[in-house]
This record gives structure tokens, sequence and C-alpha cells, in this order.
């Protein structure tokens, strides 16, 4: 049966009759589902690759050129129509439903495939998404005329990619996951082929075969479904090989916390953020310097640092009357609250009655009339993707600046010297270009290697007489061996990082894609 042997109504004063309500439900549904599948591809690349801007121009683009082929490829369906809109319908919800948990394995056990994996998943699943609409109009044309099928199709398939755009990072992601939010959706793809089924009936040949396939779909993904956490445990477990203790998927960011013969580590998507057995340099080095070159610090703020670590050290004064903490994520500093074991890595300093905890964005924070500070601490992930990299620009610097008192320092983390030379260097020009001085030093730090620091400033850095006890990597006889650089991280000429160019973004991908490379 081809479309000119369909039986064609004219249109009248009639209402919309239930197989039309059904097929335009139908297209709110596959545009949502269709976002959604767009949506998780672009925030699993950007959260494995980095560079979120990138991965997300890239994605869309090919999603939506595969979307393009697939409309193109439309013309050749001729015969049966809702037949193929049923096979289309359970093959996306297989392959779209299921796409964030191949993308997981993969990138778990077959890490070197994972970029060519990404890119054929989304030209698949574009390619069919892209033939669903199409179909849905033809055979929506036997009842309704063209200008109303248009507007109603295109209405429809709009109000579907908005309800979606909300409620994924909103909704879905927090409260489902990745791995889940995919299968759910896949479901619904494969309830409106159920319903097509059903519509159609009297149309489609095999109908029993139809049948099983849709309840077979409809199985594997509820078994997917109910399984969820063993296929994200399956590839978490593989990626980063000790036991996981604890995992989080929040609209910023995907926290897991592994134990193992070394301790605990932190890892935000993916990255290293500390270990247990080394923190202790790392935190030391980043406060330290600072606070006892201060003299005699107050207030202090800490911007990112929402492990409590640094809040530990800052509260070894007892001079310091309040401690600020300003961490985007809530579900960082309430974990490293509440959790017992990880609460106890930071000596509780989170539940100290002088710590304020203030979960927003920290260049927003600073936008606003607020405190000054004799040392704010800042110790943001390093400038993996352009949201981070904001951070490091000349006009954060420059809010930074005004919350500084006058004989106040701030110290920033700054990636390796070593590895990353050019971008460590960048951060410095871009505090010079603020006119604070840069004061760069280093320290050895197992787990991440060779890692540098930079202290701002508007007065010349002095380095302390006296550090507080109980410390167990820094004394005051080693800490001028810090401020000395070889020849291997000395300084190299560097632009400002600005936030109309992000430079230093694409630096540090340059210069950690070639350690990864190896």
């Amino acid at each position: 049966m081809n479309d000119a042997a369909l039986p064609a109504r004219t249109p009248d004063a009639r209402g919309p009759q239930p197989v039309e309500i059904a097929l335009l439900a139908s297209v709110f549904v596959v545009a949502a589902c269709g976002l959604v599948y767009e949506l998780t591809a672009a925030a699993l690349s950007s959260y494995l690759l980095g560079d979120s801007v990138l991965q997300f121009s890239t994605i869309i683009g090919t999603y939506l050129f595969a979307m393009g082929v697939g409309s193109w490829l439309s013309r050749y369906f001729e015969r049966q129509l809702p037949a193929h809109f049923l096979r289309i319908e359970l093959l996306v919800a297989l392959i779209g439903g299921a796409l964030p948990a191949i993308l997981f394995l993969a990138n778990a056990y077959v890490p070197g495939a994972f970029r060519l994996l990404l890119y054929g998943l989304v030209m698949v699943v574009g390619t069919l998404v892209g033939l669903e609409i199409p179909l849905v109009m033809r055979i929506l044309k036997r009842n309704i005329v063209l200008k109303n099928l248009v507007s109603q199709v295109l209405t429809f398939d709009y109000l579907g990619a908005l309800a979606v755009s909300v409620a994924f990072p909103l909704i879905l992601v927090p409260q489902l996951g990745m791995i889940r939010t995919g299968l759910l959706f896949g479901f619904m793809n494969a309830a409106v082929a159920v319903w097509a089924l059903w519509l159609f009936r009297h149309e489609l040949r095999r109908v029993g075969a139809h049948a099983v396939a849709c309840f077979l779909a409809l199985a594997a993904l509820v078994g997917a479904f109910a399984g969820a956490n063993h296929i994200t445990t399956l590839a978490e477990d593989k990626f980063y090989q000790d036991r996981i203790v604890f995992s989080a998927t929040s609209p910023y960011q995907r926290i897991v916390v592994t134990r193992g013969l070394l301790g605990h580590r932190l890892f935000l998507n993916g990255n290293l953020q500390f270990a247990e057995r080394d923190e202790y340099r790392y935190h030391e080095a980043l406060v330290h310097p600072v606070m006892a070159a201060q003299g005699a610090p107050k207030k202090v703020a800490v911007l990112g640092g929402g492990d409590g670590m640094a809040v530990r050290e800052i509260l070894k004064y007892p001079s310091v009357e309040s401690v600020t903490l300003v961490e985007l994520d809530p579900n960082m500093t309430k974990l490293f609250t509440e959790h017992e074991t990880l609460a106890a890595l930071n000596g509780r300093s989170l539940s100290s009655p002088k710590v304020k905890i203030v979960n927003t964005d920290a260049f927003q924070w600073l936008q606003q009339p607020g405190d000054m500070f004799d040392v704010i601490v800042v110790d943001f992930p390093d400038p993996t993707n352009f949201a981070i990299g904001k951070l490091y620009t000349n006009s954060f610097y420059a809010l930074l600046e005004k919350r500084l008192s006058a004989s106040g320092y701030a110290v920033i983390q700054t990636t390796s010297p070593l590895v990353a030379r050019k971008s460590y260097w960048t951060v410095a020009t871009t505090i010079e270009s603020v006119g604070l001085r840069a004061t760069p030093y280093h320290a050895h730090v197992p787990s991440f290697g060779e890692w540098g620091y930079i202290i701002a400033s508007r007065r010349p850095y002095r380095l302390p007489n006296a550090l507080p006890p109980g410390l167990r990597f820094l004394s005051p006889t080693t800490l001028p061996l810090m401020f000395d650089f070889p020849l291997d991280m000395a300084r190299v000429p560097a632009e400002v990082n600005r936030l109309s160019n992000q430079i230093l973004v694409t630096t540090y991908e340059q210069e950690w894609g070639k350690v990864m490379a190896h």
C-alpha cells in the first residue's frame, strides 16, 4: 500500500480524531527522546574528554547533520509507513536508550575506541531520529491539511524539546543519572512503538512479529534500567581500579570516591582531585605559605575546595575568626560534612562554627558586594573546559583583587609547571595583568607529580619565619626551596587569559593531551 492508495479525508469541522491526537502526542515524546540522546552524548563527551564547548558543538553539529541525512533517506520509504515507523522507534529506543551505558563501558574497557564509538552512535541515532518526523507527517497527512499538519507537528516537536531541555539538568541527571535517563527515554520510544502497533494493527502485516519485537525491546530496557547500578559499577570499577565507596551525579559533575591500598581518592568527572596518602602535601603547600606569611589572618575565604581539606589547614591558625567556603556543588560540601569517613579526613573542618558554607558560583559571588579577606585560597579544578576556565581569567582576578585586604595574600592552585609549563605561566601573566604581584612556587605531590601554585598580592611576598606545629611536609628550612624553579620549569612567554578568548583552556588541553597520548 503506497501513500496514493491511502484513504484521504477532506478536512471538515470535526474535532481532532484519536489517531491524530495519539500521533501528535508521539511527536512530543519523539522530540523529547531525541533531544535527551543528544544531550547525554554531549554531556558525557564533555565529562570524559573535557572542553565542554568543543564537545557540545561537535556532538550537536554531528547530530543535526545525521538528522538531515535521516530526513533525506525518508523519501525512500514508500510503503507500509506505520511498519517502518514502528521499527525505527524500536531501533531508536534500543540504541539511543543504551547510548550512555555503552559509552561509559567503552571509556572503561576500550578508551582508544571511545571517540569513534561516540560519533558513530551519534550518527546512527541522529539518522534514525531524522527519519521519525517525516514518517509521522506522511502518516498524518491522510487526515490533516498541509498548513495545519506542519504547524501542529512542529509545535509538538518544539514543546517536547523545551520540556527536556529544562528537565535534563534540573531533574533527570541529578535524580536518575546519565545511564538511567537514557534508558528511561528509550523505554518511552519503545512505548510509542507499542502505541503505533495498536493504532495501526489493522494495516500492519505480521502483527505478531511486531508485537514480539516490542515486547523484547521493552523487556531489555526494563532489565537494563533495573541493573543500571551494576552497569555503572562495572564501568567505574574498571576505570578507577579501586573499590568505589561513594558515587553521585550532580548537575555540575560526577563525584566518585574510591578506597584502595593507598587510601581514599576523590575524582570529579574522572579527574583525580586528591589521594589520601599524600593530600597533606598538596594542601599544606597550598595553604601555609600565605597563611603564615600574612601574620595573623582573621578573615579567610576558600573558593572551591569543597572537600574541606584546605579549611582543615586554615583552622590551625588561632587568629582565624571566620572562614567563608564558596563551593558551587552542594553535594560536595554535604558529602564531606556528613560522610563519617570523609569528614574524618578533613578533621570535621566543615562542621566548625568558624566556617560558613556558600553554595554558589565563585565568579558571581565575587561580583557581589561583600567582606574583605586577609587570605583567599583558590582551589579550583584544572581548566579542562570553558566553564572552569573563566575562573582563571583576568576578569576573575580583577574581582578577586577587590576582595583582598591591603596586606592580604591570595593563592591559586595552578596545574603542573613541568607538564603544562605554558599553562602555568599563562596564569602568572594573567594575574599580573590586573596589577597584582605574582609569586610562583611548586611542590612535589606523588599522586600528581610536580605541582604549581601562585601567590597574588599587592605587596611583595616575604617568606614566613615560622609555621604551625605538627605539619608533615613543610618546614621553615625547606619552604624557600619551593620558590626555586629549575630550567625545565622556568618562565616562558604567555598570553593573558581573557573571557573573550580563554586561551588557557586550549593550551592546557594541548599540553596535557601530549602526556595522555603517550
